[in-house]
């Protein structure tokens, strides 16, 4: 092999130097621009169209990060934390700051689409890397088949509020009406009527996926229900991602700027009506309330990362995607702070426990202004369309690049010469999304899109420790993250922080070493202590950066606090990422040419 091979590969016929062999970042970037050759040109092989500008991808940032999260699941954090949640906002959003700072540095050293795929292959290797292409798989597709299921919620609900009701079986998954018909069956075998079950409150959405099973014609045996709402918005943004990323921005720059209004009026009008002594108790149920809607506040800042996914699509990628990014998050974690504090503030924290808490503080119950509800339920829709376009976009870029690195089939990385945009992928993304969606009812899973961005955020901020120094001609052009030596700050910080928990809050100290008591549910705990020791002892020796150590800790904590559940469910999903790897990656990698 020559040298200049041995430049661009890492390459050993020993297995585990196979599963950690990297893929230079000069190879990474020549394997993107290959196809914008005048070679390639001449033999009519397409690109991706270079359309987005700060602007546009500031807006896509926004698009993704703003959706069910302020609309919805900020109502449950509020419920369980009180206006406090707003420092765990505030802790999230420096979680995600300092992953996006690393994000950047990335974005800005490797302007290709892949994301945290990408990026992993160039600093921790090919298994690795696979693994959190896999798991960004999860992260959206997951995430998108929720988003759309609460579309298809949000939209049912405004068109029954202008008089406009779609047949229940039409708007349903099948699981929720086949468990709603067993539990009502049985409570009726109990001799319960159903006119006793419809005055039961707390049975309201049961009856209502009863009502549309015993209402689902039958064909073949089958009953047939299915969420066409769900797939009517899967088909309509898969349609705009394909016919191309112009189209996409245009679409994305609209509906952000439509929800942004609604949002400001939202906090406008609210203001007027804040009760400060609903603030009154601020921490009602202590740190450990706070904490508790960490899955739903981190899940309102998922998507910031999936803009770097549209790095070959930008006119300038090494200088506006770090810049968007940042820009974005900022923008968002201001939005969130001022919106808590208006719900909390409007409604005491004991209310707010509903899947529309916006809608909520201007009903019947609190503001009573129903024009307002109206208009943050359109809001709501805008959001999550535009939460499910982001989305839609970045996941076929990260199997376009993991099909032009040979460890998906080629078909993955085809473009399509008039759209330009990757078609073969963003079809199967459409039907990934669209088929579990008409029938599924994922909302037991959610959790795992947090847990699965969060394994991401923490692969970039170890990886961007590994990335080769630049070079001195590219150091005036290229965003880095500010080096800060870690050596002391990191075992210090940890050491008084565990002092503080110990001098604080005993109790739960001791709590938290009783062994006899909910240990399954404390091995994530005990886990991340291990992992922060090793950390600060490997900080003291090497002298690592402070902010990606910092990023990396303070997301792994995150993914603790999702509970052992979680976990099971994402390790089994890693599981099968391994088997297809082993099964096809390994051996059509374009490494092993």
């Amino acid at each position: 092999m020559s040298d200049n091979s041995k430049s661009n590969y890492c390459q050993s016929n020993n297995f585990l130097n196979r599963l950690t062999r990297k893929k230079c970042i000069q190879k990474i970037i020549d394997d993107a621009n290959i196809d914008s050759s005048s070679d390639n040109k001449l033999n009519n092989q397409s690109t991706l169209a270079k359309e987005l500008n700060v602007i546009d991808l500031t807006a896509l940032g926004i698009a993704a990060i703003v959706g069910a999260g302020i609309f919805s699941t900020i109502g449950n954090a509020a419920y369980n934390g009180g206006p406090a949640i707003i420092f765990l906002f505030i802790f999230t959003a420096i979680a995600c700051g300092l992953s996006a700072l690393c994000y950047a540095e990335f974005a800005s050293r490797i302007p290709v689409a892949g994301s945290a795929y990408t990026y992993t292959y160039a600093t921790l290797g090919e298994l690795l890397a696979w693994i959190i292409g896999w798991d960004l798989l999860m992260e959206y597709s997951i995430g998108n088949i929720a988003v759309a299921i609460s579309w298809s919620d949000y939209f049912t609900g405004l068109l029954l509020g202008y008089g406009l009701n779609i047949p229940e079986f039409l708007t349903l998954d099948y699981l929720s009406a086949l468990r709603a018909s067993t539990t009502i069956e049985a409570l009726l075998r109990e001799g319960k009527t159903l006119i006793e079950l419809q005055k039961n409150a707390d049975l309201a959405n049961t009856m209502v996926a009863y009502t549309a099973w015993i209402k689902a014609p039958v064909f073949l045996g089958i009953k047939i229900i299915c969420d066409l709402p769900a797939l009517f918005i899967t088909v309509i943004v898969t349609y705009l991602v394909f016919i191309g990323i112009k189209e996409s921005k245009r679409a994305s720059n609209i509906m952000v700027g439509l929800k942004l209004l609604i949002i400001f009026l939202v906090i406008v009008l609210g203001s007027y009506y804040i009760n400060p002594a609903n603030w009154s108790p601020f921490a009602p149920n202590g740190v450990a309330g706070v904490f508790k809607g960490v899955s739903a506040v981190f899940f309102a800042y998922i998507g910031f990362d999936a803009i770097s996914t549209t790095a070959e699509e930008c006119k300038n990628p090494s200088r506006d995607l770090p810049r968007s990014m940042i820009l974005s998050l900022v923008i968002c974690t201001i939005l969130y702070i001022i919106v808590a504090l208006v719900l909390t503030g409007v409604a005491n924290y004991k209310t707010l426990q509903v899947g529309d808490p916006l809608a909520h503080i201007f009903g019947a119950q609190n503001l009573n202004l129903p024009w307002i509800s109206g208009i943050v339920a359109v809001g709501a829709i805008v959001a999550m369309t535009t939460v499910l376009l982001v989305f839609q976009i970045g996941q076929p870029r990260i199997w376009m690049s993991m099909g032009r690195d040979g460890l998906l089939p080629p078909i993955f990385a085809a473009i399509h010469p008039k759209y330009k945009t990757p078609w073969f992928s963003t079809i199967v993304t459409g039907f990934v999304v669209a088929i579990p969606s008409l029938f599924m009812n994922l909302t037991e899973v959610t959790d795992l899109t947090s847990i699965g961005t969060l394994f991401a955020f923490v692969v970039v901020c170890a990886g961007v420790i590994f990335l080769p120094p630049p070079s001195e001609e590219s150091k005036k052009k290229i965003f880095r993250v500010p080096y800060i030596n870690g050596q002391w700050i990191v075992p210090l910080t940890l050491i008084f922080i565990a002092i503080a928990i110990f001098y604080f809050n005993p109790e739960g100290a001791k709590d938290f070493l009783n062994f006899k008591e909910n240990f399954i549910e404390k091995i994530p705990y005990f886990i991340y202590i291990i992992l922060a020791i090793v950390v600060a002892i490997f900080c003291f020796l090497k002298k690592y950066s402070l902010i990606p150590i910092l990023g990396f800790l303070s997301c792994t904590y995150l993914m603790t606090e999702l509970g052992v559940t979680n976990w099971i469910r994402f390790l089994i999903w890693l599981l099968v990422g391994f088997f297809i790897y082993f099964l096809y990656g390994i051996k059509h990698s374009k490494l092993n040419n």
